[in-house]
């Protein structure tokens, strides 16, 4: 490999570090959140002509295979046995939460089908998004081969849309909500503190990923990553080229979760995070891969199918939540979970003044992680 480009590949490699440790520093960073700090620095990086003729090859080899490796490390994480475990409202937020995601995408799909180009794949993009947030939607552009213009353009609006739901979730959103829907009724229990403090913890801090104790356990989970990966990618050949891609990575999102019935690997710290850092990697590199010149090509419908996604998908969440009583508190760490991802709960959490629907929030996230995959595609598919 040339010296320009084992630069290139350290930059994207260094590049998420420095800005997972300034985040951890710099409280404003953290509010801006380290996803979208990685894609803005890749644009900067792309358009500004500095990256050598033919990067584009070794920015092509991390895009492939960042997704694929983060997803298992992510899913370790999940527990699949508490999900039937839940309180009746958390399930059914989960629940009513995906079945809004799935219908608003319908809709707007047939609304919107003769404005976007390949819009069988940015409704993908937006169930996978909505259901599990970045990881899921970097999942969906590998899955449905998704031109770079069309995923950043799409994630830039979801973005957007999703920083405006944000700073209304963290000002005024619960009182709106009480508006429509009952108050929390909270449950004093020892346990359940204590599981909200490790969650919280297990979730959101890189703290002591390089101690001894705990990187060791993480690189033998980074080899089963890497395993599942290439067990996945053997059995995708057996099947025809076009399938290809979507069954790998439907398969290591089943290898995934089956390895997380595994104790000794469930155990393992800070898989989670780890996972993170390699979307990160790749939100910085499939960013630097975008020419900005050539997103005004995208249609502006685009942004009314996210926005109809982002608030129509709510409205109809609040609207089943009614009917089904669920309450405020538990209906926005919910969403905020399926759309921002779990990193994000701890911080609505802390808005709603409210640290006991931290698990709750949680669990949702990683489910909707588990399952947006598979509805993703499913859906893609039976839309094109």
């Amino acid at each position: 490999m040339e010296t320009p480009f084992l630069a290139l590949i350290i930059l994207f490699v260094i590049t998420p570090l420095v800005v997972i440790y300034l985040e951890g520093k710099f409280s404003i960073l953290k509010k801006i959140g380290a996803v979208l700090i990685c894609y803005g620095v890749g644009l900067i990086i792309g358009n500004m002509g500095v990256l050598p003729h033919g990067a584009e090859k070794y920015q092509n080899m991390l895009t492939d295979i960042t997704i694929p490796l983060a997803l298992p490390l992510i899913l370790f994480s999940v527990d699949v046995r508490s999900w039937f475990k839940m309180a009746r409202s958390a399930f059914l937020a989960l629940i009513t939460g995906l079945i809004s995601v799935l219908l608003i995408v319908i809709i707007g799909f047939f609304i919107f089908r003769n404005d976007i180009e390949n819009i069988w794949q940015v409704a993908g993009m937006l169930v996978g998004v909505y259901t599990g947030g970045t990881p899921n939607m970097a999942a969906m552009k590998t899955a449905l081969n998704v031109s770079q213009e069309l995923y950043i353009m799409t994630h830039t609006y979801d973005l957007t849309l999703g920083a405006i739901y944000l700073v209304f979730i963290l000002s005024i959103g619960q009182k709106v909500f009480l508006w429509f829907l009952p108050p929390f009724k909270p449950v004093k229990t020892e346990d359940t503190a204590v599981a909200e403090m490790n969650m919280e913890e297990e979730f959101e801090s890189y703290d002591g990923m390089l101690r001894k104790k705990t990187l060791l356990p993480l690189i033998g989970a980074f080899g089963i990553s890497v395993a599942i990966l290439g067990l996945s990618y053997g059995i995708s050949l057996l099947l025809p080229k076009e399938y290809q891609t979507a069954v790998v990575i439907l398969l290591i999102t089943s290898f995934g979760i089956a390895f997380s019935f595994v104790p000794k690997i469930k155990a393992i710290k800070k898989t989670f995070q780890l996972g993170m850092y390699l979307i990160l990697i790749f939100c910085l590199t499939v960013a630097s891969m975008a020419d900005i010149s050539k997103l005004s090509n995208i249609s502006f419908s685009l942004f009314y199918y996210v926005a109809l996604a982002v608030y129509g998908s709510h409205i109809i969440h609040i609207v089943l939540a009614r009917i089904f009583k669920i309450d405020a508190d538990t209906v926005i760490i919910s969403t905020s979970a399926l759309i921002c991802s779990p990193p994000f709960v701890p911080v609505v959490a802390g808005a709603l003044k409210n640290r006991q629907v931290i698990l709750t929030g949680l669990v949702v996230g990683i489910a909707g992680y588990a399952v947006g995959n598979y509805l993703g595609v499913l859906i893609a598919y039976l839309l094109k």
